[in-house]
Parts: structure tokens; sequence; C-alpha cells
């Protein structure tokens, strides 16, 4: 498995661990932000044989933001470059062709949240807490993946107070899957995980592929779209040998897992 220096990989069968690891709060530079680009990009080569990815951050906390001290050495001269490398590594994330299941704990803040949004779903622990405090640090950013948790009005607050929120306020508006005591984390995501990769791989991808897509889309052009997946996958062994078990009453026997 490949070796990185801010990134620590775990394999158990198909669910793939993958872990920030940045002393004391993982907060991230520029370096590793090239490192998750690179992770979620090239999955194949980096996590063989994975069907889902549990994306979590180690300590107390899963991401406390930028590395204000390297933010510091941001000018308008050298900052569309520095951009370039932060949005493909939420990017890498959020295109994955795995599902990607967050794990937080802990602060989720600036682009900790970012990270996090970027995955297909959530689970949190109950000391949880999530915010985008760039205002407050003079910097931009984080406002539209704070988007795809919590409705419109809640980001405003959120991004023009620079206030955090606690993780049962963002449970009740939907922003995470599930809430559950610190020492519990882990293992509820791997159950949630375990759900994910009984199912065919070749379909696994096709439907992160589907959801990505039609994320955007009104819902007749979304339909459509994923109509023509469907034909796609219609003769692929995994959708026959699905659809067999399904009408003999029985678990699907996949090729490949």
């Amino acid at each position: 498995m490949s070796t990185f220096e801010f990134l620590v990989l775990k394999s158990k069968g198909p669910i793939a661990v993958v872990s920030l690891t940045r002393p004391p709060v993982n907060s991230v530079s520029q370096a590793m932000y090239r490192e998750l680009r690179q992770l979620f990009s090239e999955t194949d080569r980096h996590l063989p044989g994975a069907k889902a990815i549990v994306l979590a951050g180690e300590g107390k906390h899963f991401c406390a933001g930028n590395d204000l001290h390297e933010f510091g050495t941001l000018t308008p001269e050298n900052s569309d470059e520095r951009m370039a490398e932060v949005r493909s590594a939420f990017f890498a994330i959020q295109d994955c062709p795995l599902p990607v299941i967050g794990v937080v704990q802990g602060a989720a803040l600036g682009t900790g949240l970012a990270i996090a949004a970027s995955c297909d779903f959530v689970i949190a622990a109950d000391n949880a807490r999530f915010g985008t405090p760039e205002v407050s640090v003079g910097i931009m950013g984080g406002a539209r993946h704070l988007a795809r948790l919590v409705p419109e009005p809640v980001v405003r607050w959120m991004y023009l107070t620079a206030e955090p929120i606690s993780v049962q306020r963002l449970a009740a508006l939907g922003g995470v899957l599930e809430v559950v005591p610190a020492d519990e984390l882990h293992a509820r995501a791997r159950a949630h995980a375990d759900l994910i990769v009984r199912h065919s791989a070749a379909a696994i991808k096709m439907a992160k592929r589907s959801l990505n897509a039609i994320e955007t889309m009104d819902l007749q052009p979304g339909y459509i779209f994923e109509q023509g997946l469907t034909g796609e996958l219609s003769s692929h062994p995994d959708s026959l040998e699905a659809r067999r078990a399904t009408l003999e009453q029985r678990e699907p026997n996949y090729a490949n897992g």
C-alpha cells in the first residue's frame, strides 16, 4: 500500500480507512492537499480492492482548517496556483469513484468542513462541531460546500458570523446521517460501509458516477441520465447475477466480491 506523509491508509477487506494525520489538529498544508488529490483521484493504484472509503482524522479533531502559518504567505501573485491545489483536493474526494464516508470528531472547520461535505455522507461523534470561520481569518471559501449540508439561510448565518454549530444542530438540519458517542464512531461508520460493500463493485461505482452527475440536474434530465446508465450496466455480469439472485431469493455471488 502506498505511503503518504500526512495520510494513513489501512484496508480490511473491501473497506479502506484513510486518516488525516497532521498533529495537533490535522490542519491542511499545500503538501497535504496534494496528497489528498493524489489518493482520491487514483484509488485503484493506492487502495486496490477497496469498494468504499472511510475518511477520518487522527486524534481529537477531524480537521480544524488550513495551516494558517502557511496561509499567511498567500498573496495575489501566488494564490491562483495554491487555490488550484486546494480545490483539486476537495473535488477529488467528491469525484472519487468509490463512496466516501466522512467520520468526524471534534472540529470540522473551514477546510475540515469542506472535506467532510465532499464526502457522500457523514457520521459524527457527539462532540463534533462544524463551522466556516473564513470571514474571521480574512479569507473566502467553504460556503458552497456548507450548502451541501444545511439550508441557505443557515449557510449565510454561519458564514457571516463565522460561528460554528454543534453536531446536534447540524443533524437536526439533515447535514449528518448519524450522531453517536465518540467511542462508537468508527464501528458505526464501518457498519454503514458494510451495507455498501455487500453490493457489486461495478454497481457501486456506477451509482457514485450517477449521483455525482445528477446532483445539480433537474428531475427529468437527471432521470434520463440514470436510464442511460441502466442501459450501460444491464449487460454486466454483476447486473445479470443481481437480477437472478433477486428472482431466486438468494444472496448474489459477484465474480469480484
